[in-house]
């Protein structure tokens, strides 16, 4: 059995990662959405919450399972047996950083193969923190991330904007 990892943050998730999962869901017998349980950063929402809407929205996918992780992408994908590695890619700048990771990881574990995925050219521009900067601001994320998570998202500015 082929597993691939398609490590991240997802805070929140995107259309732009449910494009790379869905085509990743394509390529391997099961692909692990391993979402970065990253104490250093002060996330919009909980690990919990990030895993729970990443699995509502890839119920339809059968191979596709939602986990969390701390501590290296390396040593989550040795523990779950993953051969390869998926990491989306939007721009130049994107590949020379993922370069230097996908060459340390493959110094550690060297089974592991990191596959790059270049986004659909409707979300070349996206991430994250796009969303949470135009959600900040009450502005209109809906060709940003799936109409489900809008809600969620302006929730959670709603209570910051509250307790100011």
């Amino acid at each position: 059995m082929k597993i691939a990892l398609y490590p991240g943050s997802f805070d929140p998730v995107t259309n732009g990662h449910l494009d790379i999962i869905t085509r990743s869901a394509k390529l391997f017998d099961r692909l692990v959405v391993g979402v970065l349980n990253n104490s250093q950063k002060n996330a919009l929402f909980s690990v919990d919450e990030r895993v729970s809407m990443i699995k509502e929205l890839t119920q339809e996918l059968p191979n596709v399972e939602v986990t969390s992780f701390d501590g290296l992408m390396v040593e989550y994908a040795r523990k779950i047996h993953a051969t390869c590695v998926i990491r989306g890619l939007r721009a130049v700048t994107d590949f020379e950083y993922e370069l230097q990771i996908a060459q340390s990881n493959k110094i550690q574990y060297p089974e592991l193969e990191t596959i790059f995925l270049t986004t659909d050219l409707h979300y070349s521009y996206l991430s994250s923190t796009i969303v949470r900067e135009f959600a900040s601001y009450g502005g209109d994320i809906s060709k940003f991330v799936p109409a489900s998570i809008i809600p969620k998202v302006m929730e959670k500015y709603s209570i910051k904007k509250k307790e100011s």
